[in-house]
């Protein structure tokens, strides 16, 4: 039996298929003009153009990150009434989360097509004076033990890469890598912010800003937004594209502390990877493509490491394969695009991939054919969250 075969076999429990029916990405990169919502309201109406299907059939929405009452302020900007809504937020995690949600909800038959869509100028924003670049997430609750020493955000990682380094031997080449790789792969993409091809020495030698981290390790800053569309079955013959269907999603939630974070080396991608390709009935050797949440080159190999792809320890030499699974295709936050919460992009780029349309690199097996399965796996905070989302053609 095939991958796919196993998971239609799995999800027969549900009493609807989901299916990712449009998606779609804002102006990105540089766009100092639009305001967020705006660029909310043009991801929306381009996934939904890219479904086929009738703003109508939209009777959820699932949104983070913007305004005092976040799903309510932009339901009223797109003109929606949802029935159904979210506005979960656990960082870059998030829209793993969502759709997770969105799809339990479609499955039971709560809402028949959510639309999850993001919007960002946290460049433009910056440039224009209107916010500075945030080193915390503020200093309450238990983040108050934390930041009186100095420990912004970055700083988390950098310690959590440090302990992976001293633990396994991984280093800074290898990290590196994780760079130059995301930077080949935006080369290829039209539409990625920064796609002028890298070295190892661009990287170790450009300024420090957290130690291991040099600048290259760390991820861009930019504006943009995007929207992904989920239906139930019975819409998918109205579409317009080959359906792209939720096969299996997970999410974990570990810490908040750092101090509670009882292993710097194991990320919460470990329990939501293991939940969804569980309940998708695959298994990471099943997989063909991931895209995976890089705010930091650290985070591609841990994250790699606990879905399972390779062994715990050897996330830098596995990367450093040419053989392996491909990652990142459209060139990541690293080099693509990240204006703050990404997760939603990945979920955009798994689907194009699927699809056959992505702008820049396309996946396929030996014999020319597209891919089946990829996966998305979201991270939030500083490891402090992960959701996990397994896609299929067919």
């Amino acid at each position: 039996m095939s991958p796919l075969s196993r998971t239609r076999a799995h999800g027969d429990q549900h009493r609807r298929r989901v299916a990712v029916v449009g998606v779609a990405l804002a102006d990105c990169g540089r766009v100092d003009g639009p305001t967020p919502y705006a660029l909310h309201a043009q991801a929306a109406r381009r996934a939904l153009a890219d479904s086929g299907l009738d703003r109508s059939v939209i009777d959820g929405l699932a949104s983070a990150g913007l305004g005092t009452l976040a799903p309510v302020e932009v339901a009223e900007y797109l003109g929606l009434r949802p029935r159904w809504t979210d506005s979960t937020s656990v960082g870059g995690a998030t829209w793993e989360v969502m759709a997770a949600h969105a799809a339990d909800a479609i499955a039971a038959g709560h809402a028949g097509a959510v639309l999850l869509v993001y919007g960002s100028t946290a460049r433009a924003d910056v440039r224009a004076r209107r916010r500075t670049g945030n080193l915390s997430f503020g200093a309450r609750g238990p983040l108050q033990y934390e930041v009186p020493y100095g420990h912004s955000l970055i700083a988390k990682y950098a310690m959590a890469a440090r302990r992976h380094m001293h633990e396994y031997g991984t280093t800074l080449a290898q990290l590196a890598e994780v760079a130059v790789q995301a930077r080949a792969n935006a080369a290829r993409n039209p539409e990625a912010m920064y796609r002028t091809p890298l070295t190892t020495d661009d990287v170790l030698g450009g300024p420090m800003i957290a130690d291991p981290f040099t600048k290259l390790h760390c991820c861009v800053r930019g504006d943009g937004g995007c929207a992904v569309l989920l239906a139930a079955e019975e819409y998918v013959p109205d579409t317009v594209k080959a359906p792209v269907w939720i096969l299996g999603t997970g999410a974990y939630v570990s810490h908040a502390a750092m101090s509670q974070w009882e292993d710097f080396t194991l990320s919460p991608a470990a329990v939501s990877g293991a939940l969804a390709f569980e309940r998708a009935g695959v298994t990471p050797a099943d997989i063909e493509l991931a895209e995976i949440y890089d705010a930091f080159t650290y985070m591609t190999l841990v994250t790699l490491e606990d879905l399972g792809f390779c062994a715990k320890g050897e996330g830098g030499a596995y990367f450093a394969d040419k053989d392996r699974l491909p990652v990142n295709t459209d060139g990541g936050g690293l080099s693509a695009c990240h204006p703050g919460m990404r997760g939603l992009f990945l979920l955009v780029e798994a689907v194009r991939q699927l699809r056959g349309e992505a702008p820049g690199l396309q996946v396929r097996r030996p014999d020319g054919s597209l891919p089946e399965l990829a996966v998305a796996s979201g991270t939030g905070g500083w490891f402090c969250s992960s959701g996990t989302v397994v896609l299929g053609r067919g």
